[in-house]
């Protein structure tokens, strides 16, 4: 396991360089601030595992710090150093949700110890990008996973494609009793009707042409784990219905096979769809809807949670690097400012394809705005006017409706860096028919660039 860093907050510089040491010689990586307001800058800038915060600081001593942190970053666990004379307020930090406190003076090994216990760490191969957050909405959405995955309630997580809900069904599991089970996930949108039933539940020799022998359903491969059925939606309805009698029952039996086998295991359940409008138009059974949505954990899209492209970006840049043997690759400032411009409608897979091509393009060690071939509409946050037709006031005839609804909706694009996500949400109207309209500006734009027809 690879650990995230700790923070550790203290005013006085000869304390903190001590605990810094400590953590290090123990190795940890360290960051360090010297109050919480700088704490806080920290924080906007790194993901961290764990703050250990002196109680006595000014400006913003470890209490208000605490409070900041629970409302931003709640999944941050979080250690209170303070003095016997205040273990009161220590006590009150606890019961509203602080990891431990610690009574100073301590010794090195005290503070090591109650590291281990609360330290958030990854895995060594990287893989929990999802734990890689600066968002305040995703470390609450890791907050709640974490909450969860100790039960064996059943969880569904919605969320568009591309965002990482696969991974953070893998993240649950990790942090659940079953993990050192297996973890299983069949994807029922890629495995064609005719083979869907007898992939979930198996099926006896002889069932269907082309059984030739017994073969376990990916119900019974998960025994003793997680079984995780992605994109639940677009599974037939004919199979909803068996598929409610087993997580009724707990219990499945193979196809062509008359005997009922127990299950122990745990089931995840992803969609990219609105579950209650698939219900309504009666493509999904209510009555499977609510047993698999026990616990719903919506995954927010990357446009929600724009802190964390740049991190996301260097750890993926930092994949591909190892893999083409390019170690010690960085992005250049523009090309960081294009990044957390874009508009990400793809999410985490989106980006992973622009870090692997720039590895590929990069003429040097450092990665070019040019590098990330993203089209030119999804420039910087500052460009994001200047990459669409028409935007200064003059240009635009204020008795023209048509000319000042063009400008609105410009205007409001580029307050929002280009996102057409919350452009479509400031405006009122759907994303597509604010793509229509864009489409529309930049068409009507080429062709007065080019005079008119000849």
């Amino acid at each position: 396991m690879k650990s995230l860093p700790i923070l550790v907050v203290e005013d006085d510089a000869d304390l903190r360089e001590a605990l810094t040491d400590t953590l290090e010689l123990a190795g940890y990586p360290v960051l360090s601030a010297v109050d919480g307001g700088a704490a806080l800058e920290v924080l906007r800038r790194e993901p961290v595992g764990l703050i250990v915060s002196d109680a006595q600081m000014a400006p913003m001593d470890g209490y208000a710090l605490f409070d900041e942190v629970k409302r931003r970053y709640p999944g941050v666990p979080f250690i209170l150093m303070t003095a016997y004379g205040v273990i009161e307020r220590a006590i009150d930090l606890l019961r509203a949700g602080a990891s431990h406190y610690l009574l100073k003076p301590f010794e090195p090994q005290t503070l090591i110890a109650e590291v281990e216990k609360h330290l958030l760490k990854l895995p060594a191969d990287g893989g929990d990008g999802e734990a890689l957050t600066a968002s305040p909405r995703m470390r609450e959405v890791l907050s709640l996973a974490r909450r969860v995955a100790v039960s064996d309630a059943t969880v569904l997580l919605s969320g568009p494609s591309g965002a990482g809900k696969e991974v953070l069904a893998r993240f649950i599991h990790r942090h659940s009793r079953r993990a050192d089970g297996p973890f299983v996930a069949v994807n029922c949108a890629a495995i064609p009707e005719s083979l869907l039933e007898s992939t979930l539940f198996g099926h006896e020799k002889g069932a269907f042409t082309g059984a030739t022998a017994a073969m376990p359903g990916k119900f019974e491969q998960a025994q003793g784990g997680t079984l995780l059925l992605d994109e639940i939606s677009e599974m037939p309805l004919p199979l909803q219905a068996k598929l409610l009698r087993v997580l009724q029952e707990r219990e499945v039996e193979r196809v062509g096979g008359s005997r009922a086998i127990r299950l122990d295991i745990r089931v995840l359940a992803t969609t990219n769809r609105d579950m209650s409008v698939e219900v309504d138009a009666g493509r999904f059974r209510e009555d499977l809807y609510f047993r698999l949505n026990v616990f719903p954990l919506r995954l927010p899209s990357l446009a929600e949670r724009r802190e964390d492209i740049l991190p996301l970006a260097r750890r993926l840049l930092d994949k591909y690097c190892e893999a083409a043997g390019r170690a010690g690759m960085v992005l250049s400032g523009e090309a960081e400012r294009r990044l957390t411009a874009h508009s990400w409608d793809g999410n985490i897979r989106e980006l992973e394809n622009v870090m692997q091509r720039a590895v590929i393009l990069a003429a040097g060690a450092e990665i070019l705005a040019a590098d990330l071939m993203l089209p030119p509409c999804s420039g910087a946050a500052e460009t994001a006017r200047s990459s669409l037709p028409d935007l200064e006031p003059e240009a635009t005839p204020v008795h023209d409706m048509r000319a000042l609804e063009k400008r609105h909706i410009l205007d409001t694009l580029a307050t929002v860096g280009g996102v057409k996500k919350l452009a479509a949400e400031k405006l009122g109207i759907s994303e597509r028919t604010l793509r229509y309209k864009l489409q529309r500006y930049r068409e009507e734009s080429l062709g007065a660039g080019k005079g008119g027809p000849s």
